[in-house]
């Protein structure tokens, strides 16, 4: 009985984890076409200033769109959730590539939070969006790991 609750709680973490990486990565693949396209983005009026985020000195790194990160990190995230599982010689390591991968995006998302908030002063909801859905695949690899620990300590 123990066993079929642990696995439950391991499916609906994969569906969590699935449908958080599709959203981020649909958000980051926006966010990329935006910027490299140099388009007008779209931001819902009253929910901040998307402009001034997306024009900012903070929307690049080493001169490549924070949406392409984006794109890589979902994108693997969703891989990972999706067949990691399958590949005999990553399966072990799977919820730990996703914990470290996660971990490491939450905490960018942090820093570009900050920035919106505290220097820039206003945010972009696209932004908001992707760092949502990397703080829900965070807190899901934690779980994930945490339902792997107890399962094997007992």
């Amino acid at each position: 009985m123990k066993q079929k609750h642990v696995r439950a709680k391991s499916e609906i973490d994969t569906v969590v984890l699935v449908t958080a990486s599709v959203i981020g990565l649909l958000d980051s693949i926006y966010l990329a076409y935006v910027k490299i396209a140099n388009t007008r983005i779209y931001c819902t009026p009253g929910l901040g200033n998307c402009d001034v985020v997306n024009a900012s000195q903070w929307s690049t790194l080493w001169g490549i769109p924070l949406g392409i990160y984006g794109i890589i990190g979902f994108g693997l995230l969703l891989w990972l959730a999706v067949f990691g599982k399958r590949i005999k010689m990553l399966a072990p390591y799977v919820d730990l590539a996703l914990f470290a991968i996660s971990m490491a995006g939450f905490l960018f998302s942090t820093y570009l939070t900050y920035i919106e908030l505290f220097v820039l002063k206003t945010i972009c909801q696209w932004c908001v969006l992707s760092a949502l859905m990397m703080t829900i695949i965070f807190i899901t690899a934690i779980h994930k790991l945490a339902v792997k620990s107890t399962k094997f300590s007992n």
